[in-house]
């Protein structure tokens, strides 16, 4: 079966740039990448290809033999060929944009993530109360995780023998092999990028230095953390392949609805319901604070719904800072229900004596527009 033309492969046209190349790579490879597609082998397959694709045109010299001689510049006996499959994989393409795209947090560089045995960065997802985020605290969480195997001490071998350098790469856990003018460098196939081999493996982990276990770990909250604020852990993710350095741990805190208040930034919001009676004659009402604290404010006469009363200095803690945001009310007049008869007839009084343009001018300034209307129309 013919190979695909690479420039398709990648969905850009051929004289497509060095960014243009990148942004369409990075868009397939997370795509078609075999953890957000276990087990489609399709998947998996288109994913090799976008590799291989993206190894050859992100590269001068291998894109100009590619331009000339097409598939036929890699294959065996080609011009300049590479053998079997040109060494094109994951640790090459994908790493690459990834260590760009997220650096440590996707357990390094090329050369010294995965392929030394670091081990996997963690995610822990932590749900916080707004008064959690507003005063901080001190959480104590549970990670299932892989830590060092306790009867080879995390070296991999019986009874915490070293392991022994690998005598194919000689430790540096890749290997070069030249064909014409071009170098392929790949993982070494014999310690799996470790640089190290075990000749007498750990019987409790079977070589790799480690076991799953699940730990305590005591986490502090800030003041003042938003929702999706990260906070990193270094060191607390799974231990490393045969004594590598562990990875690290990212906790991902999602801050809860709260039934009064409403956060946007260092501000919080609350609407807060004022009797008719009050919001007409004034008065003064008590509210509550996200500190626990209690607020008072003075409502004038006449107040309609959708005022807004700041308290200022009485919002979220800031992040790092002594400062507070600002805390907003706004009342919304709460018109009486369940009314006695008296209540009733007390009403009535007050609306047949009231004047209507003097004591409510917005509803009496639009039912008189709407006359207006209504006339223009008949005419």
């Amino acid at each position: 079966m013919a190979k695909e033309d690479y420039y398709r492969t990648l969905g850009v046209d051929r004289d497509a740039g060095a960014d243009e190349l990148k942004k369409a790579y990075r868009k397939a490879a997370m795509q078609y990448h075999p953890d957000r597609n276990p087990g489609d082998k399709d998947a998996e397959q288109k994913f090799k290809q976008i590799n291989e694709a993206y190894e050859v045109l992100k590269d001068d010299q291998k894109r100009a033999a590619y331009d000339r001689f097409g598939h036929a510049a890699f294959e065996q006996g080609g011009p300049g060929g590479f053998g079997g499959d040109g060494g094109f994989g994951f640790s090459s393409g994908f790493a690459d944009i990834f260590d760009e795209m997220f650096g440590d947090f996707m357990t390094g560089n090329r050369r010294g993530g995965r392929a030394n045995g670091r081990g996997s960065d963690l995610r822990y997802n932590m749900d916080v109360t707004l008064e959690d985020a507003f005063a901080g605290k001190k959480a104590t969480i549970r990670v299932p995780t892989s830590v060092a195997c306790e009867p080879c001490n995390g070296s991999g071998g019986k009874g915490g023998a070293a392991p022994a350098t690998c005598g194919t790469c000689r430790g540096t856990g890749r290997v070069r092999t030249q064909s014409g003018f071009f170098t392929v460098e790949r993982t070494c196939p014999t310690c799996g990028g470790t640089g190290q081999t075990i000749k007498d493996p750990c019987r409790s982990c079977g070589g790799t230095g480690r076991s799953r276990k699940e730990k305590s770990l005591q986490v502090n909250i800030p003041a003042g953390v938003e929702d999706g604020t990260r906070i990193r852990l270094a060191g607390e993710g799974e231990a490393g392949l045969r004594g590598a350095p562990p990875g690290d741990l990212y906790i991902f805190l999602s801050v809860a609805q709260h039934r009064f208040f409403h956060r946007d930034g260092a501000n919080v919001y609350c609407r807060v319901p004022i009797p008719m009676t009050t919001a007409a004659l004034g008065g003064v009402v008590e509210v509550p604070a996200v500190d626990g604290s209690r607020a008072k404010i003075t409502i004038p006469a006449g107040t309609q719904t959708g005022r807004q009363f700041r308290l200022r200095g009485k919002g979220m803690t800031v992040l790092r800072s002594p400062s507070r945001g600002d805390m907003f009310i706004e009342a919304v007049v709460e018109t009486p229900v369940n009314l006695t008869g008296e209540q009733e007839k007390l009403l009535r009084e007050f609306e047949s004596a009231g004047n209507g343009e003097k004591h409510s001018p917005e509803s009496h300034g639009f039912f008189a527009k709407v006359k207006e209307l209504w006339e223009d129309l008949r005419e």
